[in-house]
């Protein structure tokens, strides 16, 4: 499994706030210790300016360079362009990687599936998945399929990918729940897996081999995995109810597709979420 990831990542924080650098530091520690997963570590790849501006406004990426406010969950911390443009960078060494060599993923800090073309919201400042699906279909992948299972709907993927040729969008996530869309498919690629806050876990599978098996029959040649473990049953900002071995689940359902696919990391606030993203990634080795 190979894991990219940079520890620079950790360097901003506001106290208080669910999206903290321990949500990476820690998950860090957990996956150099262990000795079940073997790992392949490697460094975020660069971002430019125009694989960025497939996907956003120009005027988004002037704010973040320029120290922009943008809101109370999104805070405009100090070099956080900096930030998101390495997370970004992340997302497209993975992409790159399941194609050239079957999968990765990014342990990046922040998030993006959230952040739309001209704003950043809900932790996310890119919208690192947007970037790297366009910037696969520019270097001729084939047809690229997310699969979103953050507890959030991932609203920013969704409107940024909204009948894009090449690329279909499926989340499951919890409805009512933030950012309260997702409630019903849109468009031609975009379909969307609500589920009422404490869906059994037996029903949240159901709902998941149902979004995969709409996935696979699109032939897609890449899937993007827009990987939340906030759907667990003691993360603070929802209400759902799996545990760790349902994530082993999803990531063994992932491999058994036979398809190229990347994760990165998007939601998952619980101080578990290091083994959660442990029992994941071996789930998709098949370990």
């Amino acid at each position: 499994m190979k894991v990219i990831t940079d520890e620079g990542c950790c360097q901003y924080e506001q106290p208080g706030h669910p999206e903290r650098p321990q949500r990476v530091s820690g998950t860090l520690l957990r996956l150099r210790a262990q000795q079940r997963l073997p790992i392949q570590w490697a460094e975020p790849g660069e971002c430019s300016d125009a694989q960025i501006l497939r996907a956003h406004f120009p005027y988004l990426l002037k704010g973040l360079e320029a120290g922009q406010p943008f809101d109370e969950d999104t805070p405009c911390h100090e070099g956080i362009g900096r930030f998101a443009r390495r997370s970004a960078g992340a997302a497209l060494a993975a992409a790159r990687a399941a194609q050239e060599e079957g999968g990765a993923f990014s342990l990046m800090r922040p998030p993006g599936h959230h952040a739309l073309r001209g704003r950043p919201m809900g932790f996310c400042y890119l919208n690192n998945m947007a970037i790297a699906v366009l910037d696969a279909l520019a270097r001729g992948a084939g047809p690229v399929a997310v699969l979103d299972f953050d507890v959030h709907h991932g609203n920013g993927t969704e409107a940024i990918l909204l009948n894009e040729p090449g690329t279909s969008f499926y989340s499951i996530h919890q409805a009512p729940c933030y950012p309260g869309t997702g409630t019903r498919n849109v468009g031609k690629n975009c379909y969307n897996f609500p589920l009422p806050p404490r869906t059994p876990r037996a029903e949240y599978r159901q709902s998941f081999q149902s979004a995969l098996e709409h996935l696979a029959a699109g032939k897609p040649g890449i899937i993007g995995v827009s990987a939340g473990f906030d759907a667990y049953a003691r993360d603070p900002l929802a209400e759902m109810t799996l545990e760790a071995e349902d994530y082993h689940w999803m990531g063994a359902q992932l491999r058994a597709l036979g398809i190229p696919a990347f994760s990165l990391l998007e939601g998952g606030y619980s101080d578990d979420l290091p083994e959660l993203v442990l029992a994941y990634l071996c789930g998709l080795q098949g370990v």
